[in-house]
């Protein structure tokens, strides 16, 4: 049986970057197997590598921002094919980064499985908790994709 963890990964107070919270949330009340572990991260690069190391399958699910794609959009991406991008630490790595630097050092416990779902947003930084309705409107759809990963 493989050790999963899912992360919503987001900031509760910008609005439409904390959907992947919300999904973790939503999972947490309809999650149809006990063995997974639903965690909310409030970060990335190395404190996320840290948050998923031991694991053999990782969920993450967070916002992107593809200006040509609708709002609300749902994808499944590989994070390690994903653009890179930063943390708001300068010092920090971003996830792939982290992972890579995981493997050169010969880091244990590293996660054969990452699998990204990106529910599309447009980035903001008014300070707010509510969504987009079409972003949430998005949150059923990223929930079936997890049962998907899982096999659910």
């Amino acid at each position: 049986m493989k050790r999963t963890i899912v992360v919503g990964i987001g900031n509760p107070i910008l609005g439409d970057d904390a959907v992947g919270i919300h999904v973790a949330r939503a999972l947490v009340e309809a999650n149809k197997d006990p063995g997974v572990v639903i965690e909310e991260a409030f970060t990335g690069g190395l404190n996320l590598l840290d948050l998923v190391l031991g694991y053999d399958r990782v969920i993450l699910v967070d916002s992107i921002s593809i200006p040509e794609r609708d709002i609300g959009e749902v994808f499944v991406l590989d994070p390690m094919k994903v653009g890179s991008s930063h943390s708001a630490n300068p010092h920090d790595l971003s996830f792939p980064e982290a992972i890579e630097l995981a493997k050169n050092m010969g880091a244990e416990g590293i996660p054969e499985e990452i699998v990204l779902i990106a529910i599309n947003i447009r980035p903001s930084l008014d300070i707010g908790e509510g969504l987009d309705p079409k972003v949430e409107n998005a949150i059923p759809l990223a929930l079936e994709r997890v049962d998907e990963i899982l096999g659910l």
